[in-house]
């Protein structure tokens, strides 16, 4: 078995001005694993952080053979047909 262990230390805190001007150095430290909050008139804003790939993509048929449609499927049941009228005949 294998594990994976992930330290968060707690994420940076950068105003938004100053996070404009040290962009690129916050980008770098941010792919090194490093946190960041940029804030806003004191209040967090948004976070930054190392983008991370899903373990695996779906993709179509992933499913075949585990999923069916009932043959009923189109049918409603009779109480719900008579809740909504559509036992009614039509008028000509």
């Amino acid at each position: 078995m294998k594990f994976t262990v992930r330290l968060r230390l707690p994420a940076a805190s950068r105003s938004c001005g100053d996070a404009k001007a040290r962009f690129s150095e916050i980008v770098d430290r941010a792919v090194n694993g490093e946190e960041f909050v940029v804030t806003r008139m004191g209040r967090a804003a948004v976070r930054i952080s190392r983008f991370e790939r899903r373990a695996r993509s779906r993709k179509l048929g992933d499913l075949a053979g585990q999923v069916w449609i009932a043959d009923d499927f189109e049918e409603w049941p009779p109480d719900l047909r008579a809740t909504l009228g559509l036992d009614v005949p039509e008028e000509t």
